[in-house]
């Protein structure tokens, strides 16, 4: 009975949707829409119901199917803006070679590295900060979830050690914390995150200009660091953790890694390294030597585009061998180093923001036209706080993939025709909210595993999760708003 009711369930929704995606050009459309607008904006309706109760995959690649019935799209430039999108590339590379990474120790050596340093040691807020640190630190480069799972069993060991028990204090800050910084640092940097390179793939296909990842990052970084300051604060003057079983805590008992850095090791992490330098001296050196040899070598890189440096790190782990065997194995990889479902999604969302964007459609100027009128005498920073507080909210109770998308289509297209805001800049901090998620379990796996831990619970993750949520609005809108006036 319970499966036939949610059968049913499903099989409305799905029909709901179908009417949205391929029935919404029947009905009248408002003034100034063209029934092209109502389609998109019918197909726009119609998968996201289904990203939001069913799946992201197929509805994915139903999508594309409903856009190719829009008579200014034709299928094989919404295939070629999806799947032979640079972004799509990008991340499929990017994953790749962060998976050869994670197979490594040096997360793990990394994160003691941290936590049992003489500065940890000094005292239980010492230890604590460095424990957070190490996660941002590493979750700059590294998928949330994976992080997370990275973390879980060295948490867990701290547990043990303590001898805490489920309803600590510490033990419930210590899980909370894991959840949350790893949301923070997975919005610091656009390096296998895939939140905010949907909300930069969509600015660049409007404006035909890419915001520089190390612009990104100068914004970025600053922002994710006082949020984390700001966390520890939060934890340490609201939820009021006992400290006391830290104090004569011996950090070293923590199990470590036997034997030395091996020397494929050393060889992949080289390579990630080259990869990342690819990614980000162009931006760093070329504003700084304008001219010469030095800035022609740069820009030649940069032309190359953001997919290209993962490619170069994706064929030489492939090529070098240790051992007789190939330092990594592309077809495992390829089958358990890329989230498929989030890059499909992904290519589609792409596809989709090309589709309202379209001139032809005239979706964006109609929206622009409506909502101008109400929005235009708002200040700068108000329309900036509106715009980062929705992307905050809507990360917290629903996908960060679909946050990212709706949030910046809305912004890109409500803000075409103003000139008093920096448009880049809102849709970087729409990029960093869509990741910081660790509120509510619908947010990511990492907050449904932690809240069923017994370590903390649903109810304290809500709480500490919205207030740090808050926060991070405040200082996105206040530090990495003006931050972007003032590089971009």
């Amino acid at each position: 009975m319970e499966n036939s009711k949610k059968s049913l369930q499903r099989y409305t929704i799905i029909i709901i949707s179908l009417f949205c995606m391929f029935g919404f050009r029947l009905l009248p459309a408002p003034a100034g829409l063209s029934a092209s607008g109502m389609q998109v904006i019918g197909v726009f309706i119609g998968v996201l119901l289904l990203w939001l109760t069913i799946s992201i995959d197929w509805p994915s690649v139903l999508m594309l199917g409903a856009l190719a019935l829009v008579p200014e799209l034709k299928f094989s430039a919404i295939l070629s803006g999806a799947y032979g999108n640079s972004t799509f590339v990008f991340l499929m590379y990017t994953f790749v070679v962060t998976y050869a990474l994670s197979k490594t120790s040096f997360i793990k050596r990394t994160a003691l590295a941290f936590i049992t340093s003489k500065i940890a040691s000094k005292g239980p807020w010492h230890f604590v900060t460095l424990y957070f640190a190490s996660i941002i630190f590493i979750g700059c480069f590294i998928s949330p979830t994976v992080l997370f799972f990275v973390y879980l069993p060295i948490v867990e060991e701290i547990y043990s050690l303590l001898k805490l028990e489920k309803g600590n204090k510490l033990a419930a800050m210590l899980m909370i914390g894991t959840v949350v910084m790893c949301g923070i640092s997975s919005g610091m940097t656009p390096i296998a995150h895939v939140f905010p390179l949907i909300a930069l793939g969509l600015y660049q296909d409007m404006y035909g200009v890419a915001i520089n990842y190390a612009n990104f990052m100068t914004i970025a970084i600053p922002v994710g660091i006082l949020c984390t300051i700001l966390s520890i604060l939060v934890f340490k003057f609201i939820l009021k953790p006992d400290m006391s079983s830290l104090k004569e805590f011996d950090t070293h008992k923590i199990s470590g890694i036997e034997g030395k850095v091996g020397t494929d090791e050393k060889i992949i992490l080289g390579v990630f390294i080259l990869v990342i330098a690819l990614w980000i001296l162009p931006g760093l050196i070329t504003p700084i030597i304008t001219t010469g040899p030095i800035n022609s070598f740069f820009n030649w890189i940069d032309g190359f585009g953001t997919a290209m440096p993962p490619l170069i790190g994706l064929v030489l782990l492939c090529i070098i061998q240790f051992n007789g065997k190939p330092l990594l194995s592309f077809s495992e990889a390829m089958s358990k180093g890329v989230s498929w479902p989030s890059l499909i999604m992904c290519a589609s969302t792409l596809a989709l923001g090309s589709a309202i964007t379209n001139a032809d459609i005239g979706l964006t100027t109609w929206l622009s036209n409506g909502l101008t009128p109400m929005i235009a005498n708002l200040s700068p920073m108000i329309m900036v706080l509106i715009f980062t507080l929705w992307a905050a909210i809507q990360t917290n109770i629903s996908s960060n993939m679909v946050t990212s998308t709706v949030v910046t289509a809305a912004a890109l297209a409500i803000t075409a025709s103003m000139t008093h805001v920096n448009i880049a800049g809102i849709v970087v901090n729409i990029g960093m909210m869509a990741s910081y998620a660790f509120a509510t379990p619908p947010a990511m796996p990492c907050v449904a595993v932690a809240g069923s831990s017994g370590w903390t619970n649903t109810l304290q993750m809500m709480k500490y999760g919205f207030i740090i949520m808050v926060l991070c609005v405040l200082v996105a809108t206040f530090v990495g708003y003006p931050i972007a006036n003032i590089i971009m």
